[in-house]
């Protein structure tokens, strides 16, 4: 929360919260991760139901926006990695120092469960030029901004 409020200039109580925000998507997350195998769903047709199944994409790409930089990161890539994606995250300009932390906190966290952190990445730079290099990069499945 600090950090957040040093960069953006938050008051530190909603830096905190931001942060708050991370932990709460994180523990949904892991809820999620319970039904990937998918589920049997009554349809609306006669004699049909619905196979539920969750497919990973392959690499996402997330770019972060400037007012939640750590939020809008785990809203995107707790439920990325839980789905078996691997990311890149590209954080904004404007919240480099965030960026950096948040990846930091997230490669601690993967190594310390025995998983390879090389699943999520960070490529901090100019928008216009990270952003559009993911756009356009075919390994990048789908990029999401917020």
């Amino acid at each position: 929360g600090a950090l957040l409020s040093l960069e953006m200039g938050k008051i530190l109580p909603e830096g905190k919260g931001e942060v708050q925000e991370y932990i709460d998507i994180c523990d949904l997350a892991c809820g999620m991760s319970r039904q990937l195998p998918g589920q049997i769903l009554p349809s609306e047709r006669t004699n049909h139901s619905v196979l539920e199944c969750w497919n990973p994409l392959g690499t996402v790409g997330i770019i972060t926006a400037f007012n939640f930089p750590h939020a809008v990161c785990g809203w995107n890539s707790a439920v990325s990695l839980v789905c078996g994606n691997t990311q890149i995250l590209k954080g904004a300009e404007s919240s480099s120092l965030v960026s950096i932390a948040t990846q930091k906190i997230m490669t601690d966290v993967l190594q310390k469960n025995s998983i390879n952190p090389a699943v999520s990445v960070i490529c901090q730079g100019l928008g216009a030029d990270v952003g559009e290099a993911m756009l356009h990069d075919e390994r990048v499945n789908l990029v999401s901004f917020t």
